[in-house]
C-alpha cells in the first residue's frame, strides 16, 4: 500500500474489515482515475500536452490495478465482462491521449461511472474482496 494512503475501515455488521477495505480501496480507485481523467480532460481543452499525458498514464495505470484485482475464474461472466471493460478503457485512454480526443475522455468516465455506481449497488454478497485484501493483510 502507498505509504501515504491512511484506510481507516468502516465497520458494517456481519462483514469482515478486510472485505470492507478491499471494497473501499475498489472505490478509492475508479474515484482516482476519474479525477486524473477530469483533469486530464482540462489540460486537453487548454492545450497542455505536458500534463495532460501523466495525468492519463495514471488513470491507464489505475484501471490496469482494477484490471488485475479481479478474478476472472472465480468471478464468472460478470468477471470477464468487467475485465474487457477495463481493457477497453485503457486502451480507449491512450487512444484519446494520442488523438487529443475529449469525447473517448468523457466515454471513459461515463464508462467508470457506471461501474462505480453497479460497484455500489451491488449486494455485498455478490462482492467477492479484490485481490488487494490480500495485500493488506
Amino acid at each position: 500500500m502507498h505509504p501515504h494512503l491512511q484506510l481507516r475501515p468502516v465497520s458494517q455488521p456481519g462483514r469482515p474489515a478486510a472485505a470492507v477495505v478491499a471494497i473501499g480501496l475498489d472505490l478509492l480507485l475508479m474515484d482516482s482515475a476519474l479525477q486524473h481523467i477530469e483533469q486530464a480532460r482540462r489540460c486537453m481543452a487548454r492545450r497542455d500536452s505536458s500534463e495532460k499525458q501523466p495525468l492519463l498514464a495514471a488513470a491507464v495505470q489505475i484501471v490496469g490495478e482494477l484490471r488485475s484485482s479481479l478474478d476472472i475464474h472465480e468471478g464468472g461472466p460478470i468477471a470477464a465482462n468487467l475485465d474487457d471493460l477495463c481493457e477497453y478503457m485503457g486502451r480507449q485512454l491512450v487512444a484519446a491521449d494520442r488523438q487529443n480526443r475529449i469525447e473517448t475522455l468523457d466515454e471513459v468516465s461515463d464508462l467508470l461511472r457506471e461501474v462505480r455506481t453497479a460497484w455500489i449497488l451491488m449486494p455485498p454478497e455478490a462482492r467477492r474482496p479484490s485481490c488487494m485484501t490480500e495485500r493488506i493483510r
